[in-house]
């Protein structure tokens, strides 16, 4: 009923597996080894694990080149200048610690293609804070070539746009497209566990339909970890900076949507609580009676003249539909979000997924096979 609902209405409901330009078949996947949930492995701690380890030899002998800093607060900005500093030494250790994250994140890759919701999965791109990075950068490329020589046929790609800014472009695949007709502009918010960032986006409908050409006009970020408020003071401090926001695109002319898209962490039910992963957020947003889509549409009832609609739905899930104009080319895919912990989803993208229902019934051909070994 609720999917027949959102259908007819255009807008997907909370943490929806259909939206309007793909359907989502999985998120949030919460897999395991013998030393506890893959995602640890391949997570920026995980990384920051992984260079002290290559420290330590060198700091029993006097020769760590970083010193007694701690390898937690080693800012990517000064790894990813070491990389190409003439300081070979400091420059190896890093390299090695990429390697070995490489080999972890090519590990917990290859076990997500294995699942039954990932299969078929033609490429992935990776997002998250730690992409932001040449080091990043160069781990994904590895993981790559890693996966390639065992088999898997599969392209793994850095995320086009910024991790900061993906999170909200990816909120205007949330909303239905003939809202983009009439407006050209959506508030977007993305909540994590140490910051709250709401921005503007720009659809620029005008210059690309398909949203490829989409911006962020403008933003706010919120370190909320720092300030350790309750969920209602955040909530709170929210609807404040959304209202500022409001007026500030409404000075400038914008046509702004009475839409807000939010990417947040956890599972995302379908009345708008969350079942479960929002532990790191601050209060008890876990709880029943706790609803942020609700609490958001009583203190912004109305954009521009009309009722606000709400969609809310996972943050690896709204990050990763930042590339749905640039994934056409392909049926399935999927996004892995390298942070705190793992961020995952799969897409099939319903275009491509209908024309080749079309095709095959005219013409009985079946779809490419995407080559992967099987389970061991």
């Amino acid at each position: 009923m609720a999917e027949e609902l959102a259908l007819s209405t255009g807008i997907a409901h909370h943490g929806a597996s259909r939206l309007p330009s793909v359907d989502i078949d999985s998120f949030n996947i919460e897999l395991k080894d013998e030393d506890g949930f893959l995602g640890d492995r391949a997570s920026k701690g995980a990384f920051r694990e992984i260079l002290e380890r290559w420290r330590k030899p060198l700091r029993k002998t006097g020769e760590d080149p970083f010193g007694d800093e701690p390898s937690e607060n080693i800012s990517k900005k000064i790894l990813d200048a070491i990389l190409i500093s003439d300081d070979t030494e400091a420059s190896a250790v890093v390299h090695s610690a990429i390697e070995e994250f490489a080999q972890e994140l090519a590990y917990v890759t290859r076990r997500f293609l294995k699942t039954k919701a990932w299969a078929k999965t033609e490429r992935i791109v990776v997002g998250g804070g730690f992409r932001d990075s040449r080091l990043g950068e160069l781990a994904i490329a590895r993981a790559e070539i890693i996966l390639k020589s065992e088999g898997f046929a599969i392209d793994v790609l850095p995320i086009r746009f910024h991790p900061d800014e993906a999170g909200l472009i990816g909120a205007l695949h949330l909303a239905p497209s003939w809202i983009f007709e009439a407006h050209d502009s959506i508030l977007a918010v993305d909540i994590g566990g140490t910051n709250i960032r709401c921005g503007v986006v720009e659809t620029r409908f005008d210059k690309a339909d398909d949203l490829s050409k989409a911006a962020v006009w403008k933003s706010e970020l919120w370190r909320h970890a720092d300030d350790e408020p309750t969920r209602e003071a955040a909530v709170k401090r929210l609807v404040k900076m959304l209202k500022g926001l409001i007026d500030q695109a409404n000075a400038e002319g914008l046509k702004l949507a009475p839409f807000i898209g939010i990417a947040c962490p956890g599972v995302i039910n379908e009345d708008g609580s969350i079942e479960k992963g929002a532990q790191n957020l601050p209060g008890n947003w876990e709880s029943r009676r706790f609803n942020l889509p609700a609490s958001l549409a009583e203190g912004i009832p109305q954009i521009g003249g009309h009722d606000t609609a709400i969609v809310m739905h996972n943050d690896g899930v709204v990050q990763g539909l930042s590339e749905v104009p640039f994934m056409q080319d392909v049926l399935r895919w999927g996004v892995l979000t390298i942070g705190t912990g793992l961020g995952n989803a799969r897409f099939t993208n319903r275009r491509r997924e209908a024309e080749k229902d079309e095709k095959n019934g005219k013409n009985g051909k079946k779809e490419r096979k995407v080559r992967q070994p099987k389970e061991e």
